[in-house]
């Protein structure tokens, strides 16, 4: 680099000073003599010699005059030969030179030179600027990889916390790329690729991050989306030279974080067989598992929809172990707790087992935020340390939106929202499968809502259960119940809630089988299948018939849950009425005091 700096500013240099000799060559000194001078002088005998210059236009030139005791003077004319008249019968010196002749090397070696030069020059910057990698040097390397090199990874396994079966699992690449000899020789096969599935957020990209600290190998990083250009063939090419740098540093890891991008099911483009997606993962699925060889290649690859990547590429012999990255248990999210605790100065009411014990369902990512919110809340207020009740305001900002205090609100709107938050929460209390409730709010949130009702789960479920589901249904229709109990009338407040409840019960009938009319047989619609790229026009597996009947159905476990949601709150009337006026004169109350307004009831 030091080099191509020098070499650059010697050509500047250069390339000024041949500038600067044409701009004196061409110069000519000034004129600032006049002929009516001359004569004034020629008539005071004060002119001793004349010397004419003559100009390739004739008779034009300049005279230059030696006058007494002065320096001489030079002054252009129209005419020489009058002044060569002037001097001879004045009987002054004149000499006369020839017409100057144009220069070779000014007239044929300095312009080529120049153009030399400014080639040099050019040719300078753009190498300049290639070398440091700015916007031309893609335009040069088009079809060359754009992965990034990982030689020295600070993050180890130790930073993963929440993920110990995955961990088990990369820990055996680990120990193959230190030691293939212990593997070879029971004839074992190292594995070809490794794809990291799971929802976003999960620790993925962490895990691979990690491999790269433990291995002690080259770790080629690069992304999906960088392979897919515009252009037909790039990304194939930049496939080939990614393979051929990982033969130059084998044994190597080559990690592609989102896979799908490139990786999609063949086939289902719009541009057929011709399209560039489909052109980069044909040449991927050949570098992976063809006629060439790759050995000491891992290809590790993230995703979070694996359910939309091409049969060819998940196969054994290219991805040979699919390990599932999921959400944290509650002793997994107590450790992603503490890791993201270390440089948080925590007060002494933080109880992060407790946290942890509130926030099923977070991923690392999730939880990560949570503390990064409750720190900032802390900042805010000015204080050195996270205490308990910041986490709590960031459960809130993360799980429902930021409050909205500033918003005005009629009282009669306030109201309905205070009945309306109070039928859900009464829901959520008595149902035994859902809640409990874990806050109660009539403030708007950054979402839209008017208010919300938190509830908090305080285990970790793998499935749902019919009567779970609904609860969970007769928990949405709440708010609209009680609105037309109080209001003899409803809003449109519970938009959402009724689409989640529709949604739900749908699932109960077309996916999950639990209706005893339609049976157990899915009839999904496989609406997301225009996104993933299957067909453009999918017909239904089920008939028009079918299709009533389903809606039939689900029409009625709406109407069933709507009658037995209606019955419970219709026998918690005086805790609605309490729960609706401690709201309007609180605006949020918590767990604690929603539940005794439960027991003061009971009591009487």
């Amino acid at each position: 680099m030091k080099k191509q700096a020098i070499g650059f500013y010697f050509i500047l240099i250069i390339f000024l000073i041949m500038l600067a000799a044409w701009v004196a060559l061409g110069l000519k000194p000034s004129n600032n003599y006049t002929e009516a001078e001359f004569l004034q002088a020629v008539s005071d005998n004060s002119v001793t010699a004349i010397t004419i210059t003559q100009n390739k236009e004739v008779p034009t030139g300049s005279v230059t005059v030696m006058l007494d005791n002065m320096a001489p003077k030079t002054f252009n004319v129209t005419d020489v030969n009058e002044i060569r008249r002037i001097a001879e019968e004045n009987s002054i010196a004149v000499s006369v030179l020839d017409v100057p002749k144009d220069s070779w090397f000014m007239m044929y070696m300095l312009p080529v030179l120049l153009v030399v030069v400014v080639c040099v020059f050019l040719f300078v910057i753009l190498n300049n600027i290639q070398g440091a990698g700015g916007g031309n040097s893609k335009m040069m390397n088009f079809g060359k990889n754009r992965a990034q090199l990982i030689t020295n990874s600070n993050v180890t396994f130790k930073d993963v916390a929440g993920l110990k079966e995955e961990k088990e699992d990369l820990e055996e690449i680990v120990e193959f790329l230190r030691d293939p000899a212990r593997f070879t020789k029971v004839g074992a096969r190292i594995p070809k690729g490794v794809l990291l599935e799971g929802h976003p957020g999960t620790g993925k990209t962490l895990l691979a991050k990690a491999i790269a600290g433990e291995a002690k190998v080259p770790f080629f990083s690069i992304s999906g989306s960088d392979f897919v250009e515009m252009f037909v063939g790039v990304g194939a090419s930049r496939v080939r030279d990614l393979f051929a740098d990982g033969k130059k540093n084998a044994p190597c890891i080559i990690f592609i974080d989102e896979i799908d991008a490139v990786a999609r099911r063949r086939g289902t483009g719009m541009g057929g067989g011709h399209d560039e997606r489909e052109q980069t993962l044909n040449q991927l699925l050949v570098e992976m598992d063809g006629f060439g060889v790759n050995e000491g290649i891992i290809v590790m690859a993230a995703t979070n929809r694996v359910d939309i990547l091409d049969p060819a590429i998940l196969r054994p012999g290219r991805f040979d172990r699919k390990i599932s990255v999921g959400a944290p248990d509650m002793g997994g999210r107590e450790e992603i707790l503490k890791v993201h605790a270390k440089s948080k100065p925590l007060g002494e009411d933080v109880d992060l087992k407790h946290v942890a014990q509130t926030t099923a369902g977070f991923t690392g990512a999730d939880l990560e935020n949570l503390l990064n919110e409750a720190a900032i809340v802390a900042a805010r207020a000015d204080r050195q340390y996270i205490n308990a009740e910041d986490i709590k305001k960031s459960f809130i900002k993360v799980g429902i939106g930021p409050e909205r205090r500033s918003r005005i609100i009629s009282e009669k709107e306030k109201k309905i929202t205070a009945y309306h938050e109070a039928g859900h929460a009464i829901l959520f209390h008595v149902l035994p499968d859902v809640g409990p409730v874990y806050t109660v709010s009539i403030i708007p949130t950054g979402a839209g809502a008017a208010g919300y009702t938190m509830p908090l789960s305080e285990k970790d479920e793998m499935f749902m259960t019919k009567g779970k589901m609904r609860q969970e249904i007769m928990v949405s229709l709440g708010g609209r119940i009680a609105e037309s109990l109080i209001f003899d009338d409803i809003t449109t407040g519970a938009s959402s809630d009724i689409k989640k409840a529709t949604s739900a019960a749908r699932k109960m009938v077309t996916r999950y089988g639990m209706s005893d009319n339609i049976g157990t047989v899915n009839y999904e619609n496989e609406d997301e299948e225009v996104f993933i790229g299957r067909d453009l026009a999918h017909a239904k597996g089920f008939s028009e018939k079918k299709s009533g009947e389903i809606d039939e159905e689900v029409q009625k476990i709406i109407k069933s849950c709507y009658v037995e949601a209606q019955k419970v709150i219709e026998e918690n009337m005086a805790v609605l009425h309490s729960c609706a006026k401690l709201l309007l004169e609180k605006e949020r109350i918590t767990k604690e005091e929603f539940e005794e307004l439960f027991d003061d009831h009971l009591d009487k």
